[in-house]
Protein backbone atom coordinates (compact mmCIF):
# COMPACT_ATOMS: atom_id res chain seq x y z
CA UNK A 1 0.00 0.00 0.00
CA UNK A 2 2.85 2.39 0.76
CA UNK A 3 4.57 1.53 -2.29
CA UNK A 4 1.34 2.26 -4.32
CA UNK A 5 0.74 5.56 -2.40
CA UNK A 6 4.80 6.92 -3.47
CA UNK A 7 3.51 5.80 -7.35
CA UNK A 8 0.37 8.16 -6.70
CA UNK A 9 1.82 11.07 -5.18
CA UNK A 10 4.11 11.19 -7.70
CA UNK A 11 1.78 12.16 -10.54
CA UNK A 12 2.22 16.28 -10.26
CA UNK A 13 5.60 15.65 -12.31
CA UNK A 14 4.10 13.55 -14.79
CA UNK A 15 1.46 15.71 -15.55
CA UNK A 16 3.89 18.46 -16.33
CA UNK A 17 4.23 16.05 -19.36
CA UNK A 18 0.94 15.28 -20.05
CA UNK A 19 1.29 16.94 -23.21
CA UNK A 20 4.10 14.75 -24.55
CA UNK A 21 2.39 11.69 -22.88
CA UNK A 22 -0.46 11.98 -24.95
CA UNK A 23 1.83 11.70 -28.15
CA UNK A 24 4.98 9.45 -27.22
CA UNK A 25 3.02 7.45 -24.93
CA UNK A 26 2.70 7.23 -20.90
CA UNK A 27 5.52 8.12 -19.05
CA UNK A 28 7.54 5.38 -16.68
CA UNK A 29 6.76 3.97 -13.82
CA UNK A 30 8.28 6.22 -10.75
CA UNK A 31 11.02 4.57 -9.39
CA UNK A 32 10.93 2.11 -6.71
CA UNK A 33 7.71 1.25 -8.17
CA UNK A 34 7.68 -2.66 -7.90
CA UNK A 35 7.32 -4.60 -10.94
CA UNK A 36 3.77 -6.05 -10.30
CA UNK A 37 2.27 -2.62 -9.58
CA UNK A 38 3.71 -1.25 -13.05
CA UNK A 39 0.75 -1.47 -14.86
CA UNK A 40 -1.39 -0.18 -12.74
CA UNK A 41 0.45 3.01 -11.81
CA UNK A 42 0.71 3.68 -15.78
CA UNK A 43 -3.29 2.83 -16.03
CA UNK A 44 -3.66 5.40 -12.72
CA UNK A 45 -1.70 7.88 -14.53
CA UNK A 46 -3.06 7.69 -17.90
CA UNK A 47 -6.71 8.00 -16.26
CA UNK A 48 -5.22 11.63 -14.16
CA UNK A 49 -3.97 12.65 -17.44
CA UNK A 50 -7.18 12.00 -19.18
CA UNK A 51 -9.48 13.33 -16.41
CA UNK A 52 -7.68 16.93 -16.40
CA UNK A 53 -7.32 17.48 -20.20
CA UNK A 54 -11.18 16.94 -20.58
CA UNK A 55 -11.87 18.97 -17.49
CA UNK A 56 -9.95 21.75 -19.19
CA UNK A 57 -11.63 21.42 -22.40
CA UNK A 58 -15.03 21.57 -20.34
CA UNK A 59 -13.11 25.21 -18.79
CA UNK A 60 -13.16 26.16 -22.64
CA UNK A 61 -16.77 24.58 -23.82
CA UNK A 62 -19.90 25.55 -22.33
CA UNK A 63 -22.54 22.80 -22.68
CA UNK A 64 -19.81 19.94 -22.52
CA UNK A 65 -19.83 17.20 -19.52
CA UNK A 66 -16.61 16.51 -17.13
CA UNK A 67 -15.21 13.32 -17.36
CA UNK A 68 -15.91 11.51 -14.44
CA UNK A 69 -13.22 10.35 -11.47
CA UNK A 70 -12.86 6.79 -10.28
CA UNK A 71 -9.95 6.96 -7.67
CA UNK A 72 -9.43 3.63 -6.26
CA UNK A 73 -10.54 3.59 -2.38
CA UNK A 74 -7.08 1.30 -1.56
CA UNK A 75 -4.86 3.73 -3.27
CA UNK A 76 -5.85 7.00 -0.63
CA UNK A 77 -7.16 5.16 2.10
CA UNK A 78 -4.96 7.00 4.26
CA UNK A 79 -6.35 9.94 3.76
CA UNK A 80 -9.82 9.05 3.47
CA UNK A 81 -11.90 6.09 3.48
CA UNK A 82 -14.53 6.28 0.19
CA UNK A 83 -15.96 3.70 1.32
CA UNK A 84 -17.64 4.94 4.41
CA UNK A 85 -18.04 8.36 2.66
CA UNK A 86 -20.26 6.84 0.29
CA UNK A 87 -22.01 4.72 2.94
CA UNK A 88 -22.83 7.94 4.64
CA UNK A 89 -24.55 9.56 1.59
CA UNK A 90 -26.15 6.55 1.32
CA UNK A 91 -27.65 6.22 4.45
CA UNK A 92 -28.94 9.86 3.78
CA UNK A 93 -31.01 8.65 0.49
CA UNK A 94 -32.33 5.88 2.54
CA UNK A 95 -33.57 8.08 4.97
CA UNK A 96 -35.35 9.96 2.94
CA UNK A 97 -36.79 7.11 0.86
CA UNK A 98 -37.92 6.13 4.58
CA UNK A 99 -39.57 8.97 5.43
CA UNK A 100 -41.70 9.61 2.14
CA UNK A 101 -42.60 6.41 2.47
CA UNK A 102 -44.13 5.97 6.00
CA UNK A 103 -45.04 9.72 7.09
CA UNK A 104 -46.47 10.86 3.48
CA UNK A 105 -49.29 9.07 1.79
CA UNK A 106 -52.74 10.80 0.63
CA UNK A 107 -54.62 8.21 2.89
CA UNK A 108 -53.71 8.73 6.57
CA UNK A 109 -53.31 5.16 8.22
CA UNK A 110 -52.40 3.99 11.54
CA UNK A 111 -49.15 2.81 10.78
CA UNK A 112 -47.92 6.15 9.76
CA UNK A 113 -48.13 7.72 13.52
CA UNK A 114 -46.20 5.13 14.92
CA UNK A 115 -42.59 6.44 14.39
CA UNK A 116 -43.75 9.93 15.60
CA UNK A 117 -40.91 11.29 18.04
CA UNK A 118 -42.51 12.17 21.37
CA UNK A 119 -40.23 14.68 23.86
CA UNK A 120 -41.01 13.30 27.42
CA UNK A 121 -39.24 14.14 30.60
CA UNK A 122 -37.56 10.59 30.43
CA UNK A 123 -36.14 11.12 26.60
CA UNK A 124 -37.64 10.75 23.57
CA UNK A 125 -39.87 7.90 22.32
CA UNK A 126 -41.84 6.65 19.62
CA UNK A 127 -45.32 7.17 19.54
CA UNK A 128 -46.25 3.40 19.83
CA UNK A 129 -43.92 3.19 22.41
CA UNK A 130 -45.88 4.99 24.47
CA UNK A 131 -49.74 4.63 23.40
CA UNK A 132 -51.84 1.85 21.35
CA UNK A 133 -52.86 3.27 17.80
CA UNK A 134 -55.35 1.85 16.86
CA UNK A 135 -58.09 2.89 13.44
CA UNK A 136 -61.27 3.28 15.15
CA UNK A 137 -63.14 4.05 11.71
CA UNK A 138 -62.14 4.58 8.03
CA UNK A 139 -62.22 8.52 9.32
CA UNK A 140 -60.56 8.37 12.95
CA UNK A 141 -57.37 6.97 14.48
CA UNK A 142 -57.22 6.58 18.32
CA UNK A 143 -54.07 6.54 20.54
CA UNK A 144 -54.87 5.07 24.04
CA UNK A 145 -51.88 6.65 26.41
CA UNK A 146 -53.56 4.84 29.24
CA UNK A 147 -49.72 2.53 30.02
CA UNK A 148 -48.44 6.68 30.10
CA UNK A 149 -51.01 9.07 30.65
CA UNK A 150 -48.37 11.84 32.36
CA UNK A 151 -47.22 11.90 28.27
CA UNK A 152 -50.46 12.54 26.50
CA UNK A 153 -49.86 16.15 26.08
CA UNK A 154 -46.42 15.45 24.59
CA UNK A 155 -48.11 13.09 22.34
CA UNK A 156 -50.63 15.36 21.47
CA UNK A 157 -48.20 17.81 20.20
CA UNK A 158 -45.92 15.42 18.33
CA UNK A 159 -48.75 14.21 16.65
CA UNK A 160 -49.84 17.75 15.65
CA UNK A 161 -46.30 19.34 14.94
CA UNK A 162 -45.42 16.03 12.73
CA UNK A 163 -45.89 17.57 9.44
CA UNK A 164 -48.81 14.93 8.40
CA UNK A 165 -51.95 17.75 8.88
CA UNK A 166 -52.88 16.24 11.99
CA UNK A 167 -55.45 17.80 14.40
CA UNK A 168 -55.49 15.69 17.55
CA UNK A 169 -58.42 15.96 19.96
CA UNK A 170 -57.64 14.98 23.52
CA UNK A 171 -60.09 13.30 25.63
CA UNK A 172 -58.97 11.94 28.98
CA UNK A 173 -56.33 9.51 28.11
CA UNK A 174 -57.62 9.05 24.61
CA UNK A 175 -56.45 11.15 21.74
CA UNK A 176 -58.35 11.26 18.63
CA UNK A 177 -56.89 11.77 15.39
CA UNK A 178 -59.23 12.79 12.39
CA UNK A 179 -57.86 11.40 9.52
CA UNK A 180 -58.29 14.52 6.79
CA UNK A 181 -60.43 14.65 3.69
CA UNK A 182 -58.23 13.87 1.05
CA UNK A 183 -58.99 17.17 -0.63
CA UNK A 184 -56.77 18.94 -3.45
CA UNK A 185 -55.30 21.59 -1.31
CA UNK A 186 -54.84 18.42 1.01
CA UNK A 187 -52.66 16.93 -1.65
CA UNK A 188 -50.73 19.88 -2.80
CA UNK A 189 -50.00 20.05 1.75
CA UNK A 190 -48.21 16.94 1.33
CA UNK A 191 -46.23 17.47 -1.80
CA UNK A 192 -44.81 20.74 -0.19
CA UNK A 193 -43.87 18.53 3.01
CA UNK A 194 -42.55 15.89 0.51
CA UNK A 195 -40.04 18.95 -0.66
CA UNK A 196 -39.27 20.34 2.52
CA UNK A 197 -38.19 16.68 3.86
CA UNK A 198 -36.06 16.54 0.48
CA UNK A 199 -34.31 19.80 1.09
CA UNK A 200 -33.54 18.82 4.64
CA UNK A 201 -31.88 15.80 3.40
CA UNK A 202 -29.88 17.94 0.71
CA UNK A 203 -28.88 19.59 3.77
CA UNK A 204 -27.58 16.64 5.63
CA UNK A 205 -25.88 15.64 1.96
CA UNK A 206 -24.27 18.95 1.99
CA UNK A 207 -22.65 17.90 5.70
CA UNK A 208 -21.09 14.65 4.53
CA UNK A 209 -19.71 16.10 1.77
CA UNK A 210 -18.14 18.81 3.60
CA UNK A 211 -17.02 16.78 5.97
CA UNK A 212 -15.01 14.97 3.68
CA UNK A 213 -13.75 17.46 2.04
CA UNK A 214 -12.56 18.75 4.55
CA UNK A 215 -10.66 15.61 6.32
CA UNK A 216 -9.16 15.64 2.37
CA UNK A 217 -7.35 19.03 3.04
CA UNK A 218 -6.24 18.02 6.19
CA UNK A 219 -3.30 15.97 4.10
CA UNK A 220 -2.29 18.58 1.48
CA UNK A 221 0.94 18.78 3.18
CA UNK A 222 1.38 15.31 2.74
CA UNK A 223 0.38 14.35 -1.10
CA UNK A 224 -0.10 16.44 -4.00
CA UNK A 225 -2.20 19.37 -5.18
CA UNK A 226 -3.58 17.17 -7.77
CA UNK A 227 -4.74 14.49 -5.62
CA UNK A 228 -6.55 16.77 -3.44
CA UNK A 229 -8.29 18.21 -6.31
CA UNK A 230 -9.03 14.41 -7.88
CA UNK A 231 -10.35 13.68 -4.24
CA UNK A 232 -12.31 16.52 -3.94
CA UNK A 233 -14.09 15.63 -7.52
CA UNK A 234 -14.69 12.49 -6.77
CA UNK A 235 -16.54 13.48 -3.30
CA UNK A 236 -18.77 16.10 -5.40
CA UNK A 237 -19.28 13.37 -8.01
CA UNK A 238 -20.60 10.88 -5.33
CA UNK A 239 -22.83 13.46 -3.81
CA UNK A 240 -24.43 14.84 -6.79
CA UNK A 241 -25.13 11.12 -8.17
CA UNK A 242 -27.00 10.86 -4.57
CA UNK A 243 -28.69 14.31 -4.70
CA UNK A 244 -29.94 13.42 -8.01
CA UNK A 245 -31.48 9.96 -6.32
CA UNK A 246 -33.16 12.13 -4.16
CA UNK A 247 -34.70 14.34 -6.82
CA UNK A 248 -36.01 11.01 -8.62
CA UNK A 249 -37.39 10.09 -5.07
CA UNK A 250 -39.56 13.43 -4.83
CA UNK A 251 -40.47 13.46 -7.97
CA UNK A 252 -42.25 9.91 -7.91
CA UNK A 253 -43.37 10.69 -4.50
CA UNK A 254 -44.86 14.11 -5.91
CA UNK A 255 -46.69 12.23 -8.77
CA UNK A 256 -47.91 9.69 -6.71
CA UNK A 257 -49.34 12.78 -4.30
CA UNK A 258 -51.21 14.80 -6.65
CA UNK A 259 -52.62 11.77 -8.49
Amino acid sequence: MAMALRCFRHLPSLLYRSSFAVIRGLPQAPAGCPALLLDGCRQCVHQVLLTRQLATKKAKGKGQSQAKVNISAALVEDIINLEETSEDMQAVVEALKEDLSRNLSVRTSPGALDHIIVMTKDGKFPLNQLGQISLKSPQLIVVNMTSFPESTAAATKAIRESGMNLNPEVDGTIIRVPIPKVTREHRESLAKLAKQSTNKSKEALRKVRSKSINQVKKSKNKVSEDTIWLLEKQIQQMADSAAAEMDKLLAAKTKELLG
